[in-house]
């Protein structure tokens, strides 16, 4: 990230992420993702960004149908946990094959875009944190 203006390098963003519009991933390649639906998804996105100083780890937001939000974690970080009940887990989990859309960086992406962008390509949501988040924000819900 350059820090003088903010902005994503992109010279230095990871090869996952497309050039435009937005793709399908493979989930358990290059990532994990958990996706919370609607405004409980949106309230632990806030929590998380608040808990790191606004500095999360790449999370996608969807503008249409679930309002789902993407939040993206280290490859194989997330099929030996117990999610709770309104967190869906994307991995590559024996017998699974799951997929997550990503958007571009930059230009027209709708119905998708970077609620927090990836400012490292290795840099991604700490799944303990969000895992004991989650599971507080569903209990409550």
């Amino acid at each position: 990230m350059d820090t003088r203006n903010g902005e994503v390098n992109l010279a230095a963003r990871a090869h996952w992420i497309p050039l435009s519009g937005f793709q399908l991933r493979k989930a358990g390649v290059q990532f994990d993702a958990v996706r919370v639906d609607g405004d409980v998804g949106r309230r632990i996105a806030d929590a998380l960004e608040v808990m790191t100083a606004g500095d999360p780890g790449p999370i996608v937001a969807e503008a249409n149908g679930r309002r789902g939000i993407y939040f993206l974690l280290a490859p194989r970080s997330t099929a030996r946990r117990t999610w709770p009940t309104g967190a869906t887990c994307f991995n590559a989990a024996v017998g699974r094959i799951s997929y997550v859309p990503v958007p571009a960086l930059r230009g027209a992406t709708w119905p998708l875009s970077w609620r927090c962008p990836p400012y490292e390509p290795d840099r991604f949501v700490h799944t303990m944190l969000l895992l004991s988040v989650v599971r507080e924000f569903l209990a409550a819900a």
